[in-house]
Protein backbone atom coordinates (compact mmCIF):
# COMPACT_ATOMS: atom_id res chain seq x y z
CA UNK A 1 0.00 0.00 0.00
CA UNK A 2 1.29 3.33 -0.98
CA UNK A 3 1.64 6.41 1.72
CA UNK A 4 2.09 10.13 0.47
CA UNK A 5 4.09 12.09 3.16
CA UNK A 6 3.81 15.77 2.42
CA UNK A 7 6.54 17.91 4.70
CA UNK A 8 5.44 22.06 4.40
CA UNK A 9 7.20 23.59 5.13
CA UNK A 10 10.95 22.32 4.42
CA UNK A 11 12.80 23.65 7.72
CA UNK A 12 16.53 24.70 7.88
CA UNK A 13 16.72 25.99 4.48
CA UNK A 14 16.23 29.62 2.36
CA UNK A 15 12.63 30.41 1.05
CA UNK A 16 9.03 28.43 1.20
CA UNK A 17 9.39 24.85 0.13
CA UNK A 18 6.38 21.93 -0.27
CA UNK A 19 7.74 18.37 -1.15
CA UNK A 20 5.54 15.72 -1.52
CA UNK A 21 6.61 11.77 -1.61
CA UNK A 22 5.05 8.43 -2.79
CA UNK A 23 6.18 5.89 -0.35
CA UNK A 24 5.89 2.18 -1.17
CA UNK A 25 7.42 -0.58 0.57
CA UNK A 26 9.61 1.43 2.26
CA UNK A 27 11.15 2.85 -0.68
CA UNK A 28 9.89 6.57 -2.63
CA UNK A 29 8.09 5.83 -6.01
CA UNK A 30 7.39 9.47 -6.97
CA UNK A 31 7.66 12.98 -5.75
CA UNK A 32 7.04 16.37 -6.55
CA UNK A 33 8.96 19.47 -5.29
CA UNK A 34 6.60 22.86 -5.00
CA UNK A 35 7.87 26.33 -4.29
CA UNK A 36 4.87 27.75 -2.81
CA UNK A 37 5.56 31.73 -2.50
CA UNK A 38 6.00 34.30 -4.90
CA UNK A 39 8.04 37.54 -4.44
CA UNK A 40 7.59 39.19 -8.09
CA UNK A 41 11.05 40.65 -7.75
CA UNK A 42 11.87 40.65 -11.82
CA UNK A 43 8.07 41.93 -12.10
CA UNK A 44 9.16 44.75 -9.33
CA UNK A 45 11.89 46.03 -11.67
CA UNK A 46 10.18 46.25 -15.20
CA UNK A 47 10.25 50.14 -15.76
CA UNK A 48 13.16 51.47 -13.88
CA UNK A 49 15.97 52.41 -14.34
CA UNK A 50 18.38 49.57 -14.97
CA UNK A 51 21.16 50.76 -12.86
CA UNK A 52 18.37 50.22 -9.84
CA UNK A 53 18.48 46.48 -10.53
CA UNK A 54 21.18 45.56 -8.89
CA UNK A 55 19.99 46.55 -5.46
CA UNK A 56 16.47 44.97 -5.80
CA UNK A 57 17.91 41.48 -6.76
CA UNK A 58 20.15 42.41 -4.04
CA UNK A 59 16.98 41.55 -1.95
CA UNK A 60 16.06 38.43 -3.13
CA UNK A 61 18.19 36.65 -0.48
CA UNK A 62 19.58 37.49 2.64
CA UNK A 63 22.25 34.83 2.11
CA UNK A 64 24.17 35.11 -1.20
CA UNK A 65 22.80 38.71 -1.92
CA UNK A 66 26.18 40.02 -3.36
CA UNK A 67 26.08 36.97 -5.81
CA UNK A 68 23.02 38.79 -7.07
CA UNK A 69 23.94 42.11 -7.16
CA UNK A 70 26.84 41.29 -8.82
CA UNK A 71 25.27 39.31 -11.55
CA UNK A 72 22.60 41.74 -12.04
CA UNK A 73 25.46 44.25 -12.43
CA UNK A 74 27.52 42.02 -14.88
CA UNK A 75 23.96 41.67 -17.18
CA UNK A 76 23.74 45.43 -16.85
CA UNK A 77 27.14 46.43 -17.89
CA UNK A 78 27.19 43.87 -21.06
CA UNK A 79 24.10 46.03 -22.24
CA UNK A 80 25.80 49.26 -21.41
CA UNK A 81 29.68 48.31 -23.03
CA UNK A 82 30.88 48.79 -19.46
CA UNK A 83 34.53 47.44 -18.53
CA UNK A 84 35.32 46.99 -15.42
CA UNK A 85 38.48 48.41 -13.90
CA UNK A 86 40.82 45.29 -12.42
CA UNK A 87 40.92 46.56 -9.05
CA UNK A 88 36.85 46.59 -8.78
CA UNK A 89 36.86 42.90 -10.54
CA UNK A 90 39.39 42.33 -7.53
CA UNK A 91 36.83 43.78 -4.69
CA UNK A 92 33.95 41.84 -6.18
CA UNK A 93 35.85 38.89 -5.94
CA UNK A 94 36.67 39.45 -2.23
CA UNK A 95 33.45 40.80 -1.19
CA UNK A 96 31.47 37.81 -2.59
CA UNK A 97 34.30 34.92 -2.13
CA UNK A 98 33.84 36.50 2.14
CA UNK A 99 30.00 35.52 1.55
CA UNK A 100 31.13 31.82 0.13
CA UNK A 101 33.33 31.14 2.72
CA UNK A 102 30.40 32.09 5.43
CA UNK A 103 27.33 30.21 3.39
CA UNK A 104 29.59 26.80 3.20
CA UNK A 105 29.52 25.82 7.17
CA UNK A 106 26.89 27.53 7.74
CA UNK A 107 24.94 25.17 5.52
CA UNK A 108 26.92 22.17 7.05
CA UNK A 109 26.93 23.10 10.59
CA UNK A 110 23.55 25.01 10.73
CA UNK A 111 21.37 23.35 8.13
CA UNK A 112 22.86 19.78 7.46
CA UNK A 113 24.73 18.08 10.51
CA UNK A 114 21.56 17.94 12.76
CA UNK A 115 19.82 15.54 9.93
CA UNK A 116 22.80 13.20 11.44
CA UNK A 117 23.72 13.87 15.22
CA UNK A 118 21.46 11.96 18.19
CA UNK A 119 21.51 15.30 20.10
CA UNK A 120 21.54 14.19 23.07
CA UNK A 121 24.05 12.10 23.09
CA UNK A 122 25.76 15.13 24.94
CA UNK A 123 24.54 14.05 28.39
CA UNK A 124 26.62 10.95 27.98
CA UNK A 125 29.86 12.74 27.38
CA UNK A 126 32.13 11.82 30.10
CA UNK A 127 35.44 13.51 28.89
CA UNK A 128 37.83 16.02 30.53
CA UNK A 129 37.58 18.68 27.62
CA UNK A 130 36.42 21.86 29.56
CA UNK A 131 35.48 23.17 26.28
CA UNK A 132 33.09 19.96 25.63
CA UNK A 133 32.03 20.26 29.01
CA UNK A 134 30.68 23.60 28.88
CA UNK A 135 28.71 22.56 25.84
CA UNK A 136 27.49 19.79 27.44
CA UNK A 137 26.44 21.76 30.13
CA UNK A 138 24.95 24.63 28.07
CA UNK A 139 22.79 22.00 25.83
CA UNK A 140 21.17 19.95 29.21
CA UNK A 141 20.43 23.23 30.55
CA UNK A 142 18.38 24.21 27.64
CA UNK A 143 16.64 20.57 27.68
CA UNK A 144 15.86 20.79 31.57
CA UNK A 145 14.34 24.52 30.84
CA UNK A 146 12.36 23.08 27.36
CA UNK A 147 13.91 26.20 25.18
CA UNK A 148 15.94 23.71 22.62
CA UNK A 149 15.36 25.81 19.48
CA UNK A 150 17.25 25.68 16.96
CA UNK A 151 18.67 22.23 18.29
CA UNK A 152 14.93 21.10 18.42
CA UNK A 153 12.30 20.01 17.09
CA UNK A 154 14.04 17.09 15.41
CA UNK A 155 13.56 13.81 13.54
CA UNK A 156 14.56 10.56 15.62
CA UNK A 157 17.66 9.19 15.53
CA UNK A 158 18.14 6.06 13.12
CA UNK A 159 21.19 3.33 11.26
CA UNK A 160 22.74 6.80 10.19
CA UNK A 161 23.15 8.91 13.05
CA UNK A 162 25.63 9.36 15.18
CA UNK A 163 25.53 8.75 18.79
CA UNK A 164 28.75 8.67 20.29
CA UNK A 165 29.04 11.38 22.92
CA UNK A 166 32.16 12.43 22.02
CA UNK A 167 31.66 13.03 18.62
CA UNK A 168 28.48 14.96 18.85
CA UNK A 169 29.61 16.81 21.50
CA UNK A 170 32.28 18.10 19.48
CA UNK A 171 30.45 18.74 16.39
CA UNK A 172 28.05 20.57 18.16
CA UNK A 173 31.36 22.81 19.71
CA UNK A 174 31.94 23.63 16.00
CA UNK A 175 28.38 24.40 14.92
CA UNK A 176 28.71 27.11 18.63
CA UNK A 177 32.17 28.08 16.72
CA UNK A 178 30.68 28.12 13.25
CA UNK A 179 28.54 30.74 14.30
CA UNK A 180 31.55 33.21 15.36
CA UNK A 181 32.86 32.42 12.12
CA UNK A 182 29.85 33.19 10.20
CA UNK A 183 29.75 36.50 11.63
CA UNK A 184 33.55 37.24 10.22
CA UNK A 185 33.09 36.63 7.22
CA UNK A 186 30.25 38.71 6.98
CA UNK A 187 32.37 41.52 8.43
CA UNK A 188 35.22 40.83 5.64
CA UNK A 189 32.73 41.14 3.25
CA UNK A 190 31.39 44.50 5.09
CA UNK A 191 34.76 45.73 5.17
CA UNK A 192 34.70 46.24 1.35
CA UNK A 193 30.79 46.22 0.38
CA UNK A 194 30.24 49.26 2.79
CA UNK A 195 28.05 46.96 4.56
CA UNK A 196 26.52 42.99 5.24
CA UNK A 197 23.76 42.40 3.96
CA UNK A 198 22.82 43.87 1.19
CA UNK A 199 25.96 45.52 0.19
CA UNK A 200 26.16 48.76 -1.45
CA UNK A 201 29.31 48.69 -3.07
CA UNK A 202 28.66 46.76 -6.83
CA UNK A 203 27.64 49.26 -9.00
CA UNK A 204 27.10 48.87 -12.65
CA UNK A 205 30.86 49.64 -14.16
CA UNK A 206 32.82 48.86 -10.91
CA UNK A 207 32.46 49.82 -6.94
CA UNK A 208 32.71 52.43 -4.91
CA UNK A 209 34.08 51.30 -2.07
CA UNK A 210 38.08 53.02 -2.13
CA UNK A 211 39.98 50.45 0.27
CA UNK A 212 42.30 52.10 2.82
CA UNK A 213 45.33 50.01 4.31
CA UNK A 214 43.84 49.74 7.65
CA UNK A 215 40.82 48.07 5.22
CA UNK A 216 42.90 45.12 3.63
CA UNK A 217 45.20 44.72 6.76
CA UNK A 218 41.38 44.41 8.73
CA UNK A 219 40.27 42.17 5.71
CA UNK A 220 43.23 39.54 5.82
CA UNK A 221 42.78 39.39 9.53
CA UNK A 222 39.23 38.28 9.51
CA UNK A 223 40.30 36.13 6.16
CA UNK A 224 43.35 34.18 8.34
CA UNK A 225 40.71 33.49 11.12
CA UNK A 226 38.09 32.15 8.92
CA UNK A 227 40.41 30.18 6.70
CA UNK A 228 42.14 28.43 9.59
CA UNK A 229 38.54 27.18 11.16
CA UNK A 230 37.62 25.64 7.48
CA UNK A 231 40.79 24.05 6.82
CA UNK A 232 41.26 22.88 10.30
CA UNK A 233 37.31 22.18 11.64
CA UNK A 234 34.98 22.35 8.59
CA UNK A 235 36.87 20.57 6.10
CA UNK A 236 37.94 17.64 8.42
CA UNK A 237 34.35 17.56 9.75
CA UNK A 238 32.98 16.79 6.58
CA UNK A 239 35.55 13.98 5.47
CA UNK A 240 35.02 12.25 8.50
CA UNK A 241 31.60 11.91 8.23
CA UNK A 242 31.65 11.27 4.76
CA UNK A 243 34.08 8.13 4.99
CA UNK A 244 32.60 7.44 8.21
CA UNK A 245 28.96 6.69 9.35
CA UNK A 246 28.11 7.95 6.04
CA UNK A 247 29.81 6.12 3.96
CA UNK A 248 27.49 3.38 3.51
CA UNK A 249 25.29 6.34 2.21
CA UNK A 250 27.53 7.76 0.22
CA UNK A 251 28.37 4.23 -1.64
CA UNK A 252 24.70 3.37 -2.42
CA UNK A 253 24.51 6.69 -4.37
CA UNK A 254 21.84 8.04 -2.06
CA UNK A 255 20.33 11.16 -3.18
CA UNK A 256 21.60 10.61 -6.90
CA UNK A 257 20.42 13.06 -9.45
CA UNK A 258 19.60 13.34 -12.87
CA UNK A 259 23.07 12.40 -13.77
CA UNK A 260 23.42 15.92 -15.63
CA UNK A 261 25.82 18.87 -14.49
CA UNK A 262 26.19 22.22 -15.14
CA UNK A 263 28.13 25.05 -14.30
CA UNK A 264 28.66 28.66 -15.39
CA UNK A 265 32.27 29.37 -14.39
CA UNK A 266 32.81 32.13 -12.08
CA UNK A 267 35.21 34.02 -10.76
CA UNK A 268 37.00 36.32 -13.15
CA UNK A 269 41.11 35.95 -12.76
CA UNK A 270 41.68 38.40 -15.51
CA UNK A 271 39.78 41.51 -17.01
CA UNK A 272 38.53 39.79 -19.99
CA UNK A 273 36.55 36.96 -18.17
CA UNK A 274 37.65 34.41 -20.15
CA UNK A 275 39.93 32.73 -17.21
CA UNK A 276 37.78 31.76 -14.48
CA UNK A 277 38.76 30.14 -10.75
CA UNK A 278 35.65 27.84 -11.56
CA UNK A 279 35.25 26.89 -15.14
CA UNK A 280 32.15 26.43 -17.06
CA UNK A 281 30.84 23.22 -18.69
CA UNK A 282 28.38 20.86 -19.14
CA UNK A 283 28.60 16.72 -17.87
CA UNK A 284 25.79 14.07 -19.09
CA UNK A 285 24.80 11.17 -18.11
CA UNK A 286 27.70 11.09 -15.44
CA UNK A 287 30.58 10.93 -18.32
CA UNK A 288 32.83 13.12 -16.05
CA UNK A 289 35.42 12.25 -18.67
CA UNK A 290 33.61 13.92 -21.44
CA UNK A 291 33.08 18.10 -20.48
CA UNK A 292 31.00 19.91 -23.02
CA UNK A 293 31.54 23.55 -23.48
CA UNK A 294 29.35 25.87 -21.67
CA UNK A 295 26.73 27.37 -24.46
CA UNK A 296 24.47 29.98 -22.78
CA UNK A 297 22.34 29.58 -25.88
CA UNK A 298 21.22 26.09 -24.87
CA UNK A 299 19.38 27.06 -21.56
CA UNK A 300 15.27 27.16 -21.71
CA UNK A 301 12.94 27.20 -19.57
CA UNK A 302 9.54 25.75 -19.15
CA UNK A 303 6.54 26.56 -17.37
CA UNK A 304 4.22 23.18 -17.89
CA UNK A 305 3.65 22.52 -14.08
CA UNK A 306 4.36 25.91 -12.97
CA UNK A 307 1.76 29.09 -12.01
CA UNK A 308 2.46 30.80 -15.45
CA UNK A 309 1.31 31.53 -18.95
CA UNK A 310 2.96 30.78 -21.19
CA UNK A 311 3.54 28.01 -24.07
CA UNK A 312 6.45 25.71 -25.27
CA UNK A 313 9.84 26.72 -23.56
CA UNK A 314 11.58 29.72 -24.59
CA UNK A 315 15.12 30.81 -23.79
CA UNK A 316 15.46 33.29 -20.64
CA UNK A 317 15.63 36.40 -23.40
CA UNK A 318 12.17 35.46 -24.14
CA UNK A 319 10.91 34.40 -20.98
CA UNK A 320 7.95 36.05 -18.67
CA UNK A 321 6.70 36.13 -15.34
CA UNK A 322 2.56 36.02 -15.91
CA UNK A 323 1.21 34.21 -12.75
CA UNK A 324 -1.97 32.37 -13.57
CA UNK A 325 -2.91 29.93 -10.08
CA UNK A 326 -5.95 28.63 -11.94
CA UNK A 327 -3.80 26.86 -14.32
CA UNK A 328 -4.69 23.07 -14.22
CA UNK A 329 -2.06 20.48 -13.60
CA UNK A 330 0.62 23.39 -12.11
CA UNK A 331 1.73 22.85 -8.44
CA UNK A 332 4.76 25.61 -7.98
CA UNK A 333 5.77 28.99 -8.64
CA UNK A 334 9.20 27.74 -9.68
CA UNK A 335 10.25 27.30 -13.38
CA UNK A 336 11.59 23.93 -14.80
CA UNK A 337 14.98 25.56 -16.58
CA UNK A 338 17.08 22.78 -18.78
CA UNK A 339 20.22 23.00 -20.75
CA UNK A 340 19.84 21.09 -24.09
CA UNK A 341 16.02 20.06 -23.46
CA UNK A 342 17.88 18.21 -20.46
CA UNK A 343 17.32 18.36 -16.16
CA UNK A 344 20.91 19.76 -15.00
CA UNK A 345 22.15 19.39 -11.01
CA UNK A 346 23.91 22.91 -10.17
CA UNK A 347 25.97 23.53 -7.34
CA UNK A 348 29.27 22.56 -5.73
CA UNK A 349 28.84 18.91 -7.32
CA UNK A 350 28.74 19.96 -10.22
CA UNK A 351 31.46 22.41 -10.04
CA UNK A 352 33.78 20.17 -9.00
CA UNK A 353 33.22 17.33 -11.41
CA UNK A 354 33.44 20.03 -13.98
CA UNK A 355 36.64 21.62 -12.42
CA UNK A 356 38.42 18.47 -11.80
CA UNK A 357 39.52 19.09 -8.49
CA UNK A 358 41.58 16.11 -7.86
CA UNK A 359 41.25 16.14 -3.94
CA UNK A 360 37.88 15.45 -4.49
CA UNK A 361 37.74 13.16 -7.09
CA UNK A 362 40.71 11.13 -5.14
CA UNK A 363 38.30 10.93 -2.09
CA UNK A 364 35.41 9.82 -4.24
CA UNK A 365 37.25 7.44 -5.75
CA UNK A 366 39.65 5.60 -2.66
CA UNK A 367 36.09 5.20 -0.85
CA UNK A 368 34.08 3.84 -3.93
CA UNK A 369 31.55 7.24 -3.57
CA UNK A 370 28.72 7.60 -6.17
CA UNK A 371 27.04 11.21 -6.71
CA UNK A 372 24.57 11.85 -4.31
CA UNK A 373 23.65 13.71 -0.79
CA UNK A 374 26.76 13.08 0.83
CA UNK A 375 29.26 13.97 -1.76
CA UNK A 376 27.18 17.08 -2.43
CA UNK A 377 28.35 17.59 1.30
CA UNK A 378 31.99 16.70 0.17
CA UNK A 379 32.35 18.88 -2.61
CA UNK A 380 31.24 21.86 -1.03
CA UNK A 381 34.11 21.03 1.70
CA UNK A 382 36.41 20.61 -0.92
CA UNK A 383 35.57 23.76 -3.07
CA UNK A 384 35.78 25.83 -0.10
CA UNK A 385 39.52 25.24 0.58
CA UNK A 386 39.90 26.42 -3.28
CA UNK A 387 38.04 29.85 -2.55
CA UNK A 388 40.29 30.43 0.50
CA UNK A 389 43.63 29.94 -1.67
CA UNK A 390 41.78 31.81 -4.11
CA UNK A 391 41.10 34.64 -1.33
CA UNK A 392 44.65 35.48 -0.07
CA UNK A 393 46.49 35.58 -3.82
CA UNK A 394 43.36 38.35 -4.63
CA UNK A 395 44.27 40.32 -1.77
CA UNK A 396 47.81 40.20 -2.59
CA UNK A 397 47.08 41.76 -5.86
CA UNK A 398 44.63 44.29 -4.49
CA UNK A 399 47.49 45.53 -2.22
CA UNK A 400 50.46 45.38 -5.06
CA UNK A 401 47.47 47.68 -7.41
CA UNK A 402 46.59 49.87 -4.75
CA UNK A 403 50.15 50.74 -3.22
CA UNK A 404 51.08 51.97 -7.33
CA UNK A 405 48.66 55.00 -6.64
CA UNK A 406 45.29 56.00 -7.18
CA UNK A 407 43.56 53.37 -9.63
CA UNK A 408 40.11 53.49 -11.21
CA UNK A 409 37.54 51.31 -9.33
CA UNK A 410 35.00 52.61 -11.51
CA UNK A 411 34.12 53.13 -15.42
CA UNK A 412 32.32 56.36 -15.32
CA UNK A 413 32.25 56.43 -19.35
CA UNK A 414 29.61 53.63 -18.82
CA UNK A 415 27.21 54.95 -16.27
CA UNK A 416 24.38 56.36 -17.84
CA UNK A 417 21.99 53.56 -19.33
CA UNK A 418 21.70 52.46 -23.26
CA UNK A 419 18.57 53.99 -24.82
CA UNK A 420 18.13 50.05 -25.67
CA UNK A 421 20.65 46.94 -25.23
CA UNK A 422 20.60 43.63 -24.23
CA UNK A 423 22.67 41.97 -21.56
CA UNK A 424 23.12 38.66 -19.65
CA UNK A 425 25.31 38.66 -16.41
CA UNK A 426 26.45 34.60 -15.73
CA UNK A 427 28.84 33.31 -12.54
CA UNK A 428 28.31 30.80 -10.18
CA UNK A 429 26.88 31.59 -6.70
CA UNK A 430 27.57 28.98 -3.58
CA UNK A 431 24.40 27.18 -4.42
CA UNK A 432 25.18 26.74 -7.81
CA UNK A 433 25.12 28.40 -11.50
CA UNK A 434 23.42 31.77 -11.27
CA UNK A 435 22.15 33.95 -14.04
CA UNK A 436 20.13 37.27 -15.40
CA UNK A 437 19.22 38.41 -18.16
CA UNK A 438 17.87 42.19 -18.93
CA UNK A 439 16.43 44.08 -21.90
CA UNK A 440 16.60 47.53 -22.23
CA UNK A 441 14.42 50.06 -24.20
CA UNK A 442 13.75 53.86 -23.92
CA UNK A 443 16.63 53.75 -21.03
CA UNK A 444 14.43 51.47 -18.80
CA UNK A 445 14.30 47.86 -18.25
CA UNK A 446 11.68 46.48 -20.56
CA UNK A 447 12.08 42.56 -19.30
CA UNK A 448 14.21 41.04 -16.47
CA UNK A 449 14.52 37.13 -15.96
CA UNK A 450 16.63 35.41 -13.47
CA UNK A 451 17.29 31.71 -13.84
CA UNK A 452 19.16 31.33 -10.07
CA UNK A 453 20.46 27.99 -8.49
CA UNK A 454 17.51 26.63 -6.72
CA UNK A 455 15.27 26.88 -9.70
CA UNK A 456 17.17 24.50 -11.75
CA UNK A 457 17.78 22.15 -9.06
CA UNK A 458 14.44 22.32 -7.19
CA UNK A 459 12.59 22.37 -10.55
CA UNK A 460 9.18 20.75 -11.55
CA UNK A 461 8.39 18.15 -13.96
CA UNK A 462 8.79 20.26 -17.19
CA UNK A 463 7.61 20.07 -20.88
CA UNK A 464 8.25 16.45 -21.67
CA UNK A 465 6.89 15.77 -17.91
CA UNK A 466 10.75 14.53 -17.13
CA UNK A 467 10.91 15.59 -13.37
CA UNK A 468 13.69 18.29 -11.92
CA UNK A 469 16.94 17.22 -10.17
CA UNK A 470 15.67 17.04 -7.00
CA UNK A 471 12.59 14.92 -7.71
CA UNK A 472 14.95 12.48 -9.58
CA UNK A 473 17.13 12.26 -6.18
CA UNK A 474 14.01 11.41 -3.19
CA UNK A 475 13.02 8.50 -5.80
CA UNK A 476 14.35 5.20 -4.63
CA UNK A 477 15.45 6.19 -1.26
CA UNK A 478 14.05 4.34 1.65
CA UNK A 479 12.03 6.10 3.75
CA UNK A 480 10.28 5.27 7.18
CA UNK A 481 7.17 7.28 6.89
CA UNK A 482 6.98 7.91 10.96
CA UNK A 483 10.41 9.40 10.99
CA UNK A 484 11.10 10.84 7.19
CA UNK A 485 14.35 11.78 7.68
CA UNK A 486 16.00 10.74 4.91
CA UNK A 487 14.01 12.63 2.74
CA UNK A 488 15.00 16.08 4.11
CA UNK A 489 18.67 14.65 3.96
CA UNK A 490 18.44 14.71 0.56
CA UNK A 491 16.55 17.75 -0.55
CA UNK A 492 19.30 19.67 1.90
CA UNK A 493 22.03 18.31 0.43
CA UNK A 494 20.97 20.77 -2.48
CA UNK A 495 21.08 23.84 -0.17
CA UNK A 496 17.87 25.06 -1.42
CA UNK A 497 17.50 28.95 -0.94
CA UNK A 498 13.56 28.35 5.97
CA UNK A 499 10.21 28.09 7.72
CA UNK A 500 9.55 26.66 11.33
CA UNK A 501 7.53 23.54 11.68
CA UNK A 502 7.55 20.36 9.74
CA UNK A 503 4.30 17.92 9.47
CA UNK A 504 3.26 14.42 8.41
CA UNK A 505 -0.04 14.33 7.34
CA UNK A 506 -0.94 10.38 6.79
CA UNK A 507 -2.92 9.55 3.32
CA UNK A 508 -5.51 8.11 4.60
CA UNK A 509 -6.52 10.18 7.33
CA UNK A 510 -6.03 13.96 8.70
CA UNK A 511 -3.81 12.50 11.59
CA UNK A 512 -0.67 15.07 11.85
CA UNK A 513 2.31 14.02 13.56
CA UNK A 514 4.37 16.60 14.74
CA UNK A 515 7.83 15.94 14.72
Amino acid sequence: MSKRIVIDPVTRIEGHLRVEVIVEDGKVVDAWTKGTMFRGLEQIIQGRDPRDAVYITERVCGVCMASHGWTSAMAVETAHGANVPTAARLIRNLLVGALWLHDHPLHFYHLSALDYLDILAVKDYQGNDARLIGVKERIMKLVDGGDTAPLFPRYEPDEFSVTDPEIVTTVLSHYLQALQIQAKAKKMSAVLGGKQPHQSSIIVGGVTVYPTAENIKDFRRLLTEVVHFIRTVYVPDVVSFATGPLLPLAKSGFGQGPGNYLAYGGFNLDDSGKEKLFKGGFIQNNRIENIEKFDESLITEAVTNSWYRAAAPVHPWNGTTDVNLDKQGAYTFIKAPRYKGLPAEVGPLARMLVYGYRPFKELVEKYEMKFGAVTRHLARAQEALIVCDAMFKWVEELEALLATGRVNIHDANSWEPPVAGKGAGLTEAPRGALGHWVQIEDKKVKNYQMVVPTTWNVSPRDDKNIRGPLEQALIGITVDENNPVNVVRVIRSFDPCLACAVHVIGSNSEKMIQI
